[in-house]
């Protein structure tokens, strides 16, 4: 009976990875772009002008993963970055007008999803889902690991 149960859990562990690595094939192949890169779009669309400090901090990601993805943003010209008017060290970042409608026609990520979804739960049901996602994590030894809530797989520039 034990096997059973922790077969079944690893199954599900497997289904929500897989749900994982489908939608961003999908939002990738509809898009062309990566989770990552369209959460940051989002992020820009919330905060108009920001830095890539700001952005860092509201993804939970990296200055240097923010960099990374800004500068294939700005590739794309969907990202717009500009030196401050009075201290040229701060560089300023936003949507340009193809960033607003790549967004505009993105499809919703799975992060926006699973969002909508838990938002409507019962308090007690988030917290115990909370609690459930954390005690698999320990039993991961993954408590340490830095991770965003970026729902995204791979590296951040690979293509589907």
């Amino acid at each position: 009976m034990i096997e059973s149960r922790s077969q079944h859990a690893l199954i599900v562990l497997r289904r929500i990875l897989r749900a994982t690595e489908n939608r961003a094939r999908t939002l990738s192949r509809q898009s062309g772009l990566t989770a990552s890169q369209l959460l940051l779009l989002q992020t820009l669309e919330d905060e108009g002008e920001c830095t890539a400090g700001r952005i860092a901090a509201r993804l939970g990601i990296t200055q240097a993963t923010t960099t990374s993805l800004v500068q294939k943003l700005e590739t794309k010209g969907l990202v717009v970055r500009k030196r401050g008017d009075t201290d040229r060290r701060t560089v300023w970042l936003t949507l340009s007008d193809s960033g607003r409608i790549k967004l505009a026609e993105a499809p919703d990520s799975l992060q926006e999803l699973f969002s909508q979804r838990f938002e409507k739960l019962d308090d007690w049901e988030q917290m115990m889902l909370m609690a459930s996602l954390e005690r698999v994590a320990s039993m991961l030894d993954a408590e340490e690991i830095d991770a965003s809530p970026v729902l995204d797989i791979g590296a951040l520039d690979r293509e589907a």
